[in-house]
């Protein structure tokens, strides 16, 4: 049995004006959303700033509340639960939140912070008992746990995201959603942060939403990989193959933005035009067709659906065939951009 399938989710946030605060529109944050994570597995969610990645990812620990669709965690729908019962669920299923600064509070103690989780459950009997567990904790993340009763601004950020990760520990989960956990840090403490994380998981076995920017980094922790844009998947597959043979023009314009070390290499650089469109009134059809230098007539006014197209390889593209036969198909092995659209 899977331990956490989505099926169906969205997420829409009223947009209001006037004194009276009355709704003018709803911005489409998270757009018809499945995505399914196995006992101990890493799935990795990428896409550009404001596609709703963080959105989706608290949306599934309830923290925000969806509009629709169904958060089936071990066949039972978290949706439905409220109260005791969703407080007990939490336990569960804990977050690592991008900042590690702003999320901790500085008038707590690092202590404190890690042991909140602890008290809110329950799950120290007494005073001694809950600073063992603090202890074991902070030595868990490579915290000296000698300084629980110093506070956050007495660390580092790398430190300070260890005092997170501790802190989403303390209550035992089996999922972990890492909402971009590395990204505030320096390229040398993203690694040790990364390993950290990876090691956990082979001893716990956690499972991880791992949310990030970095294509190079998804493919590293990650065994599976979505891609979202404007609220929604259009693309998923294992980290190698989708790294390395992208179907969606979008995937493969993300794919190209990441550093090659080789001054040799011949991929061309794919610079989409246009912005991002506005998820309060996103474009008919397929909502990429504006930036796509493929779009096709029937692009702007049929969504395209999420389709196998190769055995656990899924997009959402009208272009893309089984056979790459389709004249200036995207998933043509030597693709050339035109011109206007690579460097």
């Amino acid at each position: 049995m899977s331990l956490l399938q989505v099926r169906q989710l969205s997420v829409r946030f009223p947009v209001r004006r006037g004194l009276l605060g009355h709704v003018r529109a709803w911005l489409r944050a998270v757009d018809s959303v499945d995505l399914e994570i196995q006992p101990g597995e890493t799935v990795g969610l990428v896409g550009e700033s404001g596609c709703g990645k963080s959105t989706l990812g608290r949306a599934i620990l309830r923290l925000v509340e969806p509009a629709e669709g169904q958060i089936l965690w071990k066949g039972t729908d978290v949706t439905t639960l409220s109260g005791r019962e969703l407080r007990q669920w939490r336990r569960q299923a804990q977050i690592i939140f991008q900042d590690p600064i702003n999320s901790l509070d500085p008038r707590q103690t690092v202590g404190d912070a890690i042991g909140e989780a602890l008290d809110v459950h329950k799950l120290t009997p007494n005073r001694r008992d809950r600073q063992d567990r603090i202890a074991v904790l902070m030595e868990s993340v490579g915290l000296d746990p000698s300084r629980a009763s110093d506070y956050p601004h007495e660390f580092s950020g790398g430190q300070r995201q260890r005092i997170g990760i501790a802190r989403a520990l303390a209550v035992q989960p089996d999922l972990i959603v890492c909402d971009e956990p590395v990204s505030a840090l320096d390229v040398s403490i993203q690694a040790q942060i990364v390993n950290l994380l990876l090691d956990l998981q082979k001893s716990r076995g956690i499972a991880y939403l791992f949310i990030a920017h970095d294509l190079a980094l998804v493919e590293h922790i990650s065994r599976k990989v979505l891609v979202m844009y404007l609220g929604r998947i259009v693309e998923s597959a294992d980290a190698a193959e989708l790294l390395h043979r992208p179907l969606h023009p979008y995937t493969q314009a993300l794919i190209s933005a990441v550093p090659v070390l080789d001054p040799d290499s011949r991929r061309k650089r794919i610079i989409l035009s246009g912005e991002v469109p506005s998820p309060i009134n996103p474009p008919s059809g397929c909502a990429f067709h504006p930036r796509c230098p493929w779009a096709e007539p029937r692009c702007k006014s049929i969504a395209p659906a999420l389709r196998e197209v190769r055995p656990g390889h899924k997009a959402a593209c009208h272009l893309i065939t089984s056979d790459n036969s389709t004249p200036g198909n995207p998933t043509a092995t030597n693709m050339e951009m035109p011109e206007s659209q690579s460097l």
